[in-house]
């Protein structure tokens, strides 16, 4: 079976005052192209849908208003297609357009039906062209940004690389734009608080680089057994040395071993959480050193409102998530059964669905 590897690239390296830079996608095309002809399975994960849609429409600066950012966004999403047609065919390749919403990956049926619909583009030589159906997608259900839809399309398809495209070099012990003394980090062999810190926080404006989301990113594709190397997509070379195995640039995020099977994968990937619940002391050990289920007598209080086969966190009496897990009652009903017996939930009630509020094959570590 072919190795696959997923090319995340992002607006910054395609925009142009003409909307897209033809050239870099001429460059990448046959970057991409060279590993493919390899015997490599290649999916591109890419931005510049509103970017081009701007152009087209002779709209300037950036866009704010949700519906017309939508509007740009579909307007634009065909001239990116037509651009990667364009430029992957000189080189006789073929490609296909898909389109996902994160609701895709929250849907168990879903989820199984987009990989096996981008496992049988690849096995017809064809390179998945994939980006976030900005048209259709609501706010709270987006994925934020690409970054997180190439983690979760690397995770899907059991890549053995993401390549994240960049506007700088890679991860820094600052930010080199700020700091003359900032030192690229080659290797990360875990995604430590620490590294995180490097990469700034999601309040932040751009963190080191615009780091956040691409360490993010590549937090949840190495706990699935996924290698990320974040490169400068604007240095020729780069990336056409990172396919062919080089570590001379960027900065690579080691691969861990996959701890969880298919089903709590999914959970605790995919799952857009909708609160969270707070157990006491006892509660979370059972769950974290016992892999117990979760009781009602464990749950001192609850954030969020959700509805019972939503996806919340476990999380401790200091705020640090512990776990992920599909609950068995929705949070009016929590509100009512938290901190008192199993054999009191149909008392208080008047029915009951099940003993555990989370029960132990629905609930993942994290």
């Amino acid at each position: 079976m072919s190795e696959t590897i997923v090319v995340k690239i992002g607006s910054n390296i395609l925009a142009s005052e003409k909307g897209l830079n033809e050239k870099t996608i001429e460059q990448l095309a046959w970057d991409i192209s060279a590993a493919h002809d390899e015997g490599y399975d290649m999916v591109v994960v890419s931005s510049g849908a509103v970017a081009a849609g701007r152009y087209k429409l002779s709209i300037e600066g950036r866009i704010r208003d949700i519906n017309l950012k939508q509007a740009v966004a579909a307007v634009g999403q065909s001239s990116l297609v037509w651009a990667y047609e364009k430029a992957f065919g000189a080189f006789g390749k073929k490609v296909a357009q898909v389109l996902l919403t994160r609701d895709v990956f929250s849907d168990r049926k879903r989820f199984i039906n987009a990989g096996n619909t981008l496992n049988t583009l690849l096995s017809l030589k064809v390179i998945p062209i994939i980006n976030e159906n900005d048209t259709v997608s609501v706010e709270e259900l987006k994925f934020g940004d690409n970054d997180m839809l190439a983690a979760l399309v690397a995770t899907l398809l059991n890549a053995s690389k993401l390549i994240i495209l960049s506007d700088i070099d890679g991860l820094y012990t600052a930010d080199p734009r700020k700091n003359s003394k900032a030192e690229l980090i080659g290797e990360v062999a875990e995604i430590t608080d620490e590294i995180e810190a490097l990469a700034g926080g999601a309040g932040t404006i751009s963190g080191t680089g615009g780091m956040y989301s691409k360490v993010k990113a590549a937090k949840i594709a190495t706990a699935h057994g996924v290698t990320v190397t974040i490169i400068n997509g604007k240095k020729s070379g780069q990336l056409a040395s990172v396919l062919r195995g080089g570590t001379a640039f960027g900065t690579t995020f080691a691969a861990k071993a996959k701890k969880h099977g298919a089903r709590k994968s999914w959970i605790a990937s995919y799952l857009h959480t909708r609160g969270s619940v707070c157990l006491d002391e006892g509660a979370a050990k059972a769950v974290v050193s016992n892999g117990k289920s979760l009781l009602p007598s464990g749950v001192r209080s609850i954030e969020g409102s959700f509805e019972r086969g939503d996806a919340v966190y476990c999380i401790t009496l200091d705020g640090k998530k512990i776990a992920k897990g599909i609950v068995n009652y929705g949070s009016s009903e929590l509100l009512r059964i938290a901190g008192h017996k199993t054999s009191e939930i149909e008392g208080l009630l008047g029915y009951k669905y099940s003993d555990e509020i989370i029960h132990r094959n629905n609930l993942t570590l994290l």
